[in-house]
């Protein structure tokens, strides 16, 4: 493996995958290529009759910070890598971007909040897997792979 683009939100889930695809990184002496999607528009609240506008996202600090600190966890690991602030839908945008890199494999974070959502994938995660013609690892969370662990007699 050559290029390994890691997807992240800032989420717990994601700074898992961070964490695991910069071991992937280290130990393969590969590029790390950091992705976070912001959205392409922003829906406000409800107007009269129920109906919703929606204008577009401006860019800000809050969308770059996920990407702040995947380059942090990143020089942690003494490894330089690349980032791209991305905007539309996630797995749209990640996978579009994977292939313009020709990436060698996607590494995503999964949810897991209970006991339905740690035998279901996140949207995105499970949307990826689907769109994407290149190897995707998704990441267990720590919470997921706790609950997943076998408790000792």
């Amino acid at each position: 493996m050559k290029k390994i683009l890691i997807a992240t939100d800032g989420s717990p889930a994601a700074r898992d995958a961070l964490q695991f695809g910069l071991e992937l990184v280290v130990e393969h002496d590969a590029e790390a290529i950091f992705v976070h999607v912001a959205p392409g528009f922003d829906v406000l609240p409800v107007q009269a009759f129920g109906v919703r506008s929606a204008m577009p996202h401006r860019l800000t600090d809050h969308d770059r910070a996920p990407l702040l600190e995947a380059l942090k966890m990143a020089s942690d690991y003494g490894v330089p890598a690349a980032t791209e602030l991305l905007v539309g839908n996630p797995a749209d945008e990640i996978v579009a971007y994977a292939d313009s890199k020709d990436v060698d494999m996607i590494v995503i974070g999964s949810r897991g909040h209970g006991a339905i959502a740690s035998a279901l994938l996140g949207s995105v995660s499970h949307a990826v897997l689907h769109e994407a013609r290149r190897p995707v690892l998704v990441v267990p969370g720590v919470a997921v792979r706790a609950k997943a662990a076998p408790v000792a007699a």
